[in-house]
């Protein structure tokens, strides 16, 4: 397999996600809807181009509770990468950058509550959905 970095653009935004998770897919449709410029790139952490990019940056493949969104080439991991995505998308989204003023060890705390329990409180889906015609343009496989 090529080197994921030789896979997409690094100057577009990329998000590598969950894609059997019911709130992880949910959060993708949402930026998908909000990124008027079309500027994100998505990929599944079950992909073999997600799960080499999620090897690269040392997080596990067995349970993809870490979401992992890369910026200008920079790695951003749980609540971090939620502060990117949103800063990236504007106004008024870039006011998400307030939540850097928690200490990274609450900011982790926080997102770990919510990755472990992501199933039981949201749902898991049986495989990763189909995306929409307009998704699957900025899905790398």
């Amino acid at each position: 397999m090529n080197h994921p970095s030789e896979l997409f653009d690094a100057c577009q935004p990329l998000i590598v996600f969950d894609g059997v998770c019911v709130l992880c897919s949910g959060f993708v449709r949402t930026v998908v809807r909000l990124d008027r410029k079309s500027r994100f790139r998505f990929a599944t952490a079950q992909s073999p181009f997600g799960e080499a990019l999620f090897h690269k940056y040392g997080l596990r493949t067995d349970s993809y509770e870490a979401k992992l969104v890369l910026v200008g080439g920079a790695p951003f991991m749980r609540l971090d990468s939620l502060i990117a995505v949103m800063s990236e998308l504007g106004w008024p989204w870039r006011a998400a950058k307030i939540l850097l003023l928690l200490p990274r060890p609450v900011r982790d705390w926080l997102y770990e509550r919510i990755a472990k329990n992501r199933y039981a409180i949201f749902g898991r889906k049986d495989s990763c959905e189909i995306p929409s015609a307009a998704m699957r343009a900025r899905m790398i496989d």
